[in-house]
């Protein structure tokens, strides 16, 4: 039966409490969460969605070139129009001809990109990856961050039994205007309970399967609370309602609240368990039946507890920042940009013919015997060793690195080693998510896709490199 191979978590590792945010404002309109995800200056729901990816990726049975469908759920795309899906194949060296959808505009999305992987004939990657905004005085309060992965194949370790559908119009429940970046409601709060559970309750009654059998469910979740709500009118127990709510720990995460969840729960469910999946968005519910369970790669990204304050959060999500910065030290052509890719994605270096040298990156000259040659493709080591460290203090970053400074503060560069076939590659890189007086020449360090900076409107994407101590 087809169904889940593989899943990945990914959650940025920052934690704002509630305590923090009614500090703040007197008050916290975010009752039910008891702290949230908050992703860092540089991250968004593709830089999120390829972490989550590369960790479903690294646990599954089957070569990321055995993917034949890429099916991604978001509701806060980069761009409003612009690459998504083309990017995140390209990060993650998934083929050229694999196919592809994105999921948009409401918080089912996540359901209908499982829909669409499981239609599909071959081994799908589907990926739900959110980071919303709403106004920092209210809307913004319960609003986390982080995404989810899962690998899809035939005689899967965990099978879908089964996926139903129910749509109905409820307009004004959660909607972003066009041309706008942050959401909103209408917040009539009988209104909203009353359709999801509805429209939830149809789909799950729907099923082929009983849910009554369900020992474990992951339900639409606004707040701790709301999934209980949304249940009112199923036959599932408060027990199974709690192992799949998650939005207490990490905030709604948007479309990826209920794909995280689903994971907590089969990360702890046994062989033969039933799991119940309710999405629910724009009036859509979608829901499916899962059995068993396996261990998932970041499943203690759940329990993150590097707390930051409310100022802190606020610089990082950008509402007190001084904008867009004029000029760009880097100044780099968009099609030069773009024909450094594999290196700025995959850190694929060259191998000399010659001498074995390796040279990084690979053009011109072997780094070791000088020779002009063709040099042989490799992927460099994600994993490497600090050589050399400094830290850019406020004001010392070029102009294309000063909002992201005004938003993290000082940040720490380093040239790294890599392991690349017989020999190493070294390069600079900035450090991500570290204080960058706590690391030192020497540190473990591993690569991670995170935004760079941003460029002629076009936002663009590299390596950096994460702590792993």
């Amino acid at each position: 039966m087809r169904g889940i191979d593989a899943g990945g978590i990914y959650l940025p590792r920052f934690r704002l409490s509630t305590e923090e945010t009614a500090a703040a404002w007197g008050h916290a309109d975010a009752r039910g969460i008891d702290r949230k995800t908050v992703p860092a200056a540089d991250e968004d729901a593709l830089t999120m969605a390829v972490a989550a990816a590369e960790r479903a990726l690294e646990s599954a049975s089957l070569e990321r070139s055995a993917i034949e469908l890429v099916a991604m759920a978001t509701t806060t795309p980069p761009m409003a129009e612009g690459d998504f899906l083309s990017r995140f194949v390209r990060m993650l060296a998934l083929p050229e001809d694999v196919a592809g959808s994105v999921s948009t505009q409401h918080t089912a999305a996540g359901g209908e990109a499982f829909a669409r992987a499981l239609d599909a004939d071959g081994p799908a990657l589907v990926v739900a990856a959110d980071c919303p905004e709403g106004d920092p005085a209210d809307a913004d309060h319960p609003l986390g961050a982080g995404a989810a992965a899962f690998v899809i194949d035939d005689e899967a370790v965990v099978p879908v039994r089964d996926i139903a559908w129910y749509s109905d119009e409820t307009p004004g429940i959660r909607f972003r205007p066009r041309g706008e970046r942050e959401i909103d409601s209408l917040d009539v709060t009988t209104y909203e309970r009353s359709a999801v559970r509805e429209a939830v309750t149809e789909a799950v009654t729907a099923l082929e399967v009983d849910a009554s059998e369900a020992t474990a469910a992951a339900l639409h979740q606004r707040d701790r609370k709301f999934p209980y709500r949304v249940a009112g009118d199923l036959p599932l127990s408060n027990e199974a309602v709690a192992a799949g709510t998650v939005v207490d720990r990490i905030g709604d995460a948007g479309a990826a609240t209920v794909p995280i969840g689903l994971l907590a729960v089969l990360a702890e469910a046994d062989e033969g368990e039933s799991t119940v999946g309710g999405f629910f968005g724009g009036g859509t519910a979608v829901a499916l039946e899962l059995e068993g369970g396996f261990p998932i790669a970041g499943i203690d990204d759940l329990d993150g507890e590097e707390a930051i304050g409310y100022t802190e959060y606020l610089r990082k999500r950008g509402y007190v920042v001084e904008g867009e910065v004029a000029g760009g030290g880097a100044n780099v052509s968009l099609p030069n940009w773009q024909g450094s890719l594999d290196q700025r994605y995959r850190l694929i270096a060259g191998e000399c013919p010659d001498c074995g040298g390796v040279t990084f990156p690979p053009r011109g000259a072997c780094q070791e015997c000088h020779s002009r040659v063709e040099f042989e493709r490799i992927e460099a080591s994600r994993t490497g060793t600090i050589r050399a460290l400094t830290v850019i203090g406020q004001g010392g970053a070029p102009p294309e690195f000063a909002e992201l400074q005004q938003r993290e503060g000082a940040y720490a560069v380093a040239i790294v080693a890599l392991a690349a076939g017989d020999g190493e590659a070294t390069l600079p890189a900035q450090l991500a998510d570290v204080d960058p007086e706590a690391v030192a020449v020497g540190d473990t360090v591993r690569a991670t896709i995170r935004r760079i900076y941003t460029q002629e409107g076009v936002p663009r994407y590299g390596v950096k490199f994460r702590s792993e101590g």
